[in-house]
C-alpha cells in the first residue's frame, strides 16, 4: 500500500509540476507585450517616468518595473502608450498589474471598458480629452480635464464599504473590486461551485490532474505536428 501511495503522489506531483511550468511559459510570453505595443521608451519628464522614478523602478521600452517581493520576478507598475499613434486598444492583459496607464496623445476613437477588467491596482489613468474615464466618473476619486487629457486618479471601490455580503453577489459570496466599475464575486469559507451553492473541500487534486493530462497530450500534439513540417534536407 504504501508503494502505491507513494507512486500516486509522484505522479500527482509530476502533473502539478507540468502545469507549473505550461503557465508559466505562456505568463512569460504575454506579461510584457504591453512594453512592446509602441516603440521607443519612457521618457524622464512624462507622468509614467516621474511616477517610474519615485517608486524606484526600472524602465523597459514603454514599461516601468518593479521587483514583487511575493513572487521575486519583476511586474508591470507603469505603462506609457502616450503619441504612439493608437487608434484602438484591445489587449492590455500583461500589465494588469499596473497603477498608472497613460494613453494620452493618441487618435483613440472608442475604448472598451471590458479592456480593465482585472486591473484592481490601476489608481492612475491619462486619456484623450474625448474619452470618457472607464467605468464612469462615478468609478474614480477625481476626474479632471486639462491640457487636452482626461486624468482619471483614484480607483474607487464599487462593493459596499463593508466587505461583507454584496445584495449583487449570490449568497455564501463575497464582492470584490474588478477593475474600474467592475466587481466579480468570490465564494465564501469552504462553498464552491455554480452560484458558490456546494460546501466542502475543492477537488482541486482531481481537477488539475485532469488538466495537467490533457495539458501534456495537446503539447505533444503541437511538438508532433511541428515535427512534421520540418522537411529533410
Amino acid at each position: 500500500m504504501k508503494m502505491k501511495a507513494a507512486g500516486s503522489q509522484l505522479k500527482h506531483t509530476v502533473l502539478l509540476f507540468i502545469i507549473s511550468l505550461c503557465f508559466n511559459s505562456s505568463y512569460q510570453l504575454t506579461e510584457k507585450q504591453p512594453c512592446q505595443l509602441c516603440s521607443g521608451t519612457v521618457q524622464n519628464d512624462t507622468a509614467v517616468g516621474h511616477f517610474c522614478s519615485q517608486s524606484a523602478g526600472r524602465i523597459d521600452r514603454r514599461c516601468c518595473l518593479k521587483s514583487d517581493n511575493r513572487t521575486d520576478s519583476e511586474r508591470i507598475i507603469g505603462l506609457d502608450l502616450s503619441n504612439c499613434s493608437l487608434t484602438n486598444v484591445e489587449n492590455l492583459l500583461g500589465a494588469s498589474t499596473a497603477l498608472m496607464i497613460d494613453l494620452s496623445l493618441n487618435p483613440i476613437i472608442n475604448i472598451s471598458d471590458t479592456i480593465f477588467q482585472g486591473f484592481v491596482e490601476l489608481n492612475y489613468l491619462i486619456l484623450p480629452q474625448d474619452l470618457l474615464c472607464l467605468g464612469g466618473n462615478t468609478s474614480w476619486e477625481k476626474v479632471e480635464v486639462k491640457d487636452g487629457n482626461r486624468f482619471c486618479e483614484g480607483q474607487k471601490n464599487v462593493c459596499n464599504q463593508t466587505g461583507q455580503l454584496s445584495i449583487t453577489c449570490p449568497e455564501n459570496s463575497l464582492c470584490g473590486p474588478y477593475g474600474p466599475g467592475f466587481f466579480e464575486c468570490s465564494c465564501a469559507g469552504n462553498y464552491h461551485g455554480y452560484k458558490c451553492l456546494r460546501e466542502g473541500v475543492f477537488p482541486s487534486l482531481n481537477v488539475f490532474a485532469s488538466l495537467g493530462a490533457s495539458t501534456v497530450v495537446v503539447t505533444v500534439l503541437l511538438w508532433v505536428t511541428q515535427r512534421r513540417k520540418v522537411k529533410p534536407l
